[in-house]
């Protein structure tokens, strides 16, 4: 999810997964996969940066033991 600012000033949430393609028309027009346009104040670049951001966050492995207790230790036999 990406937090974008309507032309109005008011910002929305928008599941960046549904992002189809973003065109700067000189307004920046977001195209959802449903065919739905949005205009945003954001520029098509920083839209962009955001939705690859996202992806990545999405798709980042934990390493090994984060968040399970682990102290990093080895055990051998």
């Amino acid at each position: 999810m990406i937090k974008l600012t309507r032309l109005d000033g008011q910002a929305f949430i928008l599941n960046a997964d549904l992002i189809r393609y973003v065109e700067a028309r000189p307004d920046t027009f977001v195209t959802l996969t449903s065919g739905e346009r949005i205009v945003v104040g954001e520029s098509m670049d920083r839209v962009v940066e955001l939705a690859v951001e996202y992806q990545q966050r999405k798709h980042m492995i934990p390493s090994l033991g984060a968040g399970l207790g682990f102290q990093g230790a080895i055990c051998s036999e």
